[in-house]
């Protein structure tokens, strides 16, 4: 009897602990995301072309380690070490399969404010080199790496703090005008940084309010001292460069293998450098010397982190923006999810970790997420390949890099920049779809010049929300009462057994970038929980959602929506009526839910369209010419679906 007793005792205490083993696994796959898709990975479908994009992404990373290390005004080898550990640790944690983390140029930028304000240039002279000190570099290079590793250290400690606070949430307030503005302004500062390596002079760090126009007060006030040579240098390099590039994207589907032109540019160059002295001949600055090796690991400087505070909130922020985004993009691309509180952890850890071992400030850069497309990676697998050639660079090929010209470096960093740049392009689609978001961008783009990036984005933030805040009050909600004259069922006979159902949705306020997010997301998951339904085709439900924050969170309709079985097409209407404003997100939203129906063969139509949203989805997407999408009524919508129903069945 005892023994029994003790039996069934002990039952219930393994079903308690099953349970909490199983939770602890679905926590280390939801916080280990590698865990999700290692498994799963295909190695002979997916291992060639990851192989062949880690390959030109390792080229990409050697370049631009280099370049945005001496932006952070560090020693070049320490852009080798940020292409490395931050790759890594990210490919571990973060859920952008397609996004290429390491060194990044709004991060290197911010980061050289608290290197150049403490160790500045004049100090050089009033360091020696130690026998104790990193591979050999002298001291005042390992102070410069410190605070530059500090930076690092505190912005993944941010990074890490709003992981914990959940704050991934709060990124519905970045409307996608102040991310592109913010983004393309920062871009034109590094741009601006890289104009004394372009015309080969030298001249002082300029930062602070207005630095960006001072550099060209500057440039233009020593105009005689531009050296020829190097300005002729990095035009040429700048054209080939962009040529060969473009020529890649034009036969990309006809050729296999895209030309590695930055590193055929980089050897070229190295080559003629070598050949011809041109450090000496030509006075043409040169990367120099690249020690071996990677030096053993050490904490950044803890005594410092109150000095750099401002700088490592700009790097926490600005770059978890700029690589949010980019993931977002990815994820949107290749259909998959991309948590925002995950991303947070994965970034802060690709900057606390890689702090320890002598790493800039890190980040997804654009262009190498742009290169991780177009040369067909499908994993992060592709980013880790690209580490073990980074390693060999570091530790065999590091040292013939000591000819390369500034200026062709400098080069490879403007074309790089092209993605981001570009986005001037953005204004016309702003003016065309909402002025307001015109403004917006004009104005946060200034702020970031003027300013810093950090500056301009809170500056955007700000600007957007006191502009929602005064807009929403203007917003009437719209309820349309005669339901009746709506209840229509398109019943016919096509092929035998297809039955053609109509869903009316209600969008009874604003759509813009704060419910835009949520109300796809919604939409999309109520259109799924129909599809698994099984009730009777009895009637048609008209489902009137309050869109004002909550997007469609708030639906009453339940288990009114009538429903459609598997092989039933669908037909959808959004009833805009109530759509009283929008902004640029909003109607970009609008025309991802009509793809998105599309490619379910559902057929979606909207009804009471104004005519500026009517010109802006025109604008935005690439609708469907052949049948009309826009009605003037939900009534005239439904005859027509009704009509061309009987026509297709006649």
């Amino acid at each position: 009897m005892t023994g029994a007793k003790r039996k069934k005792k002990s039952m219930p205490w393994s079903k308690m602990h099953a349970p909490h083993c199983e939770d602890i696994k679905k926590w280390c796959r939801r916080q280990l995301p590698i865990l999700e898709w290692a498994p799963q990975y295909n190695v002979k479908e997916n291992l060639l072309p990851d192989t062949v994009s880690g390959i030109m992404l390792a080229i990409q990373q050697v370049t631009q380690g280099l370049a945005f290390a001496i932006l952070s005004s560090v020693h070049p080898v320490f852009g080798l070490y940020g292409s490395l550990f931050p790759v890594i640790i990210y490919a571990i944690f973060g859920m952008g399969r397609h996004v290429a983390t390491g060194t990044f140029a709004l991060t290197s930028l911010i980061s050289a404010n608290a290197v150049e304000r403490l160790v500045p240039q004049s100090s050089q002279n009033l360091t020696t080199q130690s026998n104790n000190s990193v591979l050999g570099l002298s001291e005042f290079e390992v102070q410069r790496i410190s605070v530059a590793a500090a930076v690092s250290f505190l912005g993944g400690v941010i990074q890490l703090a709003m992981f914990v606070l959940q704050l991934g949430c709060a990124t519905f307030l970045l409307s996608e005008p102040v991310i592109s503005a913010m983004t393309t302004g920062a871009a034109t500062h590094v741009v601006t940084s890289q104009v004394k390596y372009l015309l080969g002079m030298k001249m002082p760090y300029i930062s602070g309010p207005l630095g960006f126009f001072y550099i060209y007060a500057y440039v233009f006030e020593n105009i005689k001292s531009v050296r020829l040579e190097a300005l002729l240098l990095s035009s040429l390099s700048i054209v080939v460069l962009v040529l060969v590039k473009e020529l890649n994207e034009q036969f990309k589907r006809k050729i296999k293998v895209v030309l590695p032109v930055d590193l055929v540019l980089i050897v070229a160059a190295s080559f003629a450098c070598y050949c011809t002295n041109m450090e000496h001949t030509y006075g043409l600055a040169i990367v120099g010397h690249i020690p071996k090796g990677i030096p053993p690991p050490r904490a950044p400087p803890m005594n410092i982190l109150s000095a750099v505070i401002t700088e490592a909130f700009g790097v926490a922020l600005v770059g978890y923006v700029a690589s949010l985004a980019l993931a977002q993009g990815s994820a949107k691309k290749f259909k998959y999810s991309v948590d925002d509180n995950q991303e947070f952890l994965a970034h802060g850890l690709s900057n606390v970790i890689p702090s320890f071992f002598f790493c800039i400030p890190s980040a997804a850069a654009m262009g190498r997420t742009a290169g991780l497309y177009s040369t067909g990676a499908k994993t992060q697998v592709a980013c880790l390949i690209s580490c073990v050639f980074i390693l060999i660079v570091i530790y065999a090929i590091g040292p013939l890099l000591y000819w390369l010209p500034m200026c062709v470096l400098a080069s490879i960093i403007v074309v790089g920049l092209k993605g981001m740049l570009i986005q001037f392009r953005d204004l016309k689609k702003y003016w065309n779809v909402d002025k307001i978001d015109w403004g917006i961008w004009v104005s946060t783009y200034i702020f970031t010049i003027c300013f810093a990036a950090n500056v301009g984005l809170l500056f955007g933030v700000v600007c957007t929300i006191a502009l929602v805040i005064g807009r929403f009050p203007r917003g009437k909600t719209v309820s349309i009462k005669n339901l009746k004259e709506m209840e229509f069922k398109v019943k016919t006979e096509v092929d035998g057994e297809t039955l053609q159902q109509v869903k009316i949705f209600s969008i009874n306020n604003p759509l813009v970038f704060l419910n835009a997010k949520k109300f796809h997301t919604d939409l999309m998951n109520l259109i799924q929980k129909e599809n698994a339904s099984n009730q009777p085709l009895d009637d048609i439900s008209k489902c009137e959602q309050n869109m004002l924050l909550n997007s469609l969170s708030n639906s009453n309709c339940d288990d009114e929506v009538s429903q459609p079985c598997p092989n039933e097409k669908c037909s959808l209407i959004l009833d805009c009526s109530g759509l009283t404003f929008f902004d640029s997100s909003g109607v970009s939203m609008l025309v991802e839910v009509y793809m998105d129906c599309k490619n379910r063969s559902m057929d979606i139509t909207l009804a009471h369209c104004t005519d500026s949203l009517i010109k802006a989805m025109q604008y935005c997407g690439n609708l469907d010419s052949e049948k009309p999408i826009f009605f003037e009524s939900v009534s005239a919508a439904i005859s027509t679906i009704h009509s061309n129903k009987v026509s297709r069945a006649s």
